[in-house]
């Protein structure tokens, strides 16, 4: 029986391919990566769904590493689909050279996607990854050359299936018939396609292109303000958000809250010089329920160190311009 590794992200389509595979005896396993852009909870909806053992590996570190400088640029936002799907397949294609599994899969469909989709694409990522002769995608496998991994007669090109383009009606007709009820609708899972998250990453690029994966998680912790080139604040918007940002906290950081007002806690991050405290502090103020105060007292902390500042909050019209959206 051949073993092959799957690249699971729990959509439809890479659950079909595992399921191709299955069906014909390969002995199946997915694998997915965890970084600060995507996660593993849908994958493991999927193995249990099928009954596959999943592997969870986290990239955060070098994954970012190549968002920063991807070789093949990005998608319609910051998205790049080739250099990413190409990693994943070169970290996976590593546990296949120490013996451990036979070959690589993905639920990649040819034309399904316009840029990160198409013969060319496809033939980039396995190049790129560097063990392409051992990457098959079964759902379009009889719609692309043959690989090594048919002719050694690890799989029946027979059983594989000639899927393409981008309607998902064929999928869905395979999933009735295979009995797989649950699972996502199309698109999403991946923070890099979203605008709104974009240009909040985008602006973390920009003022700190030495950023780390624990910078990238205050994006999704509370609205971003933008101080100066060198600060920012990112402000929690509710209780989970500001238990959020004391998690995410490191000695390097300025956390704020008024002390005698109900209201969020702030996250001072970067190099703040200037005014960059007391106008985070003000900020702070200005969204708690001492906004209408003349002045209010907000606790400073860092590592050990405590003070306190006394601002004037400001309007949210003084605020907005710093926002960033």
């Amino acid at each position: 029986m051949s073993k092959a590794l799957g690249l699971l992200s729990g959509g439809l389509d890479s659950t079909l391919a595992a399921l191709a595979l299955k069906r014909q005896g390969v002995d199946v396993t997915g694998i997915v990566y965890v970084t600060p852009f995507f996660g593993a909870e849908r994958a493991k909806i999927a193995a249990r769904q099928i009954g596959i053992p999943l592997i969870v590996k986290d990239i955060s570190d070098v994954h970012l590493e190549m968002l920063k400088n991807p070789r093949y640029g990005y998608g319609r936002n910051l998205n790049p689909c080739i250099d990413c799907h190409a990693m994943m397949f070169r970290i996976a294609g590593e546990m296949v050279s120490q013996g451990d599994f036979d070959f690589l899969f993905s639920g990649e469909v040819l034309g399904q996607r316009p840029m990160s989709q198409n013969a060319n694409a496809l033939k980039a990522v396995a190049k790129h990854a560097g063990c392409g002769d051992l990457i098959l995608r079964p759902l379009s496998a009889k719609l692309l050359p043959i690989i090594p991994v048919e002719e050694r007669g690890l799989v029946d090109r027979e059983q594989l299936l000639d899927i393409q383009g981008r309607s998902r009606r064929p999928q869905e007709a395979l999933a009735r018939q295979w009995g797989l009820k649950d699972y996502p609708g199309s698109g999403g899972g991946c923070l890099l396609t979203e605008k709104s998250f974009t240009n909040r990453l985008r602006d973390l690029l920009t003022h700190h292109p030495d950023c780390t994966p624990r910078d990238v998680e205050l994006l999704k912790a509370g609205r971003q303000v933008r101080l100066s080139p060198k600060a920012k604040l990112t402000l929690g918007r509710n209780l989970q958000t500001n238990e959020r940002l004391l998690e995410l906290a490191t000695t390097e950081h300025i956390l704020l809250r008024a002390a005698d007002f109900s209201g969020p806690t702030g996250l001072l991050s970067g190099q703040p010089e200037g005014d960059d405290l007391s106008i985070a502090a003000a900020i702070v103020a200005t969204y708690g329920k001492g906004q209408n105060e003349t002045q209010v007292s907000v606790l400073c902390t860092q590592g050990d160190k405590r003070w306190q500042l006394t601002v004037t909050p400001l309007t949210r019209e003084e605020i907005e311009p710093l926002i960033v959206p």
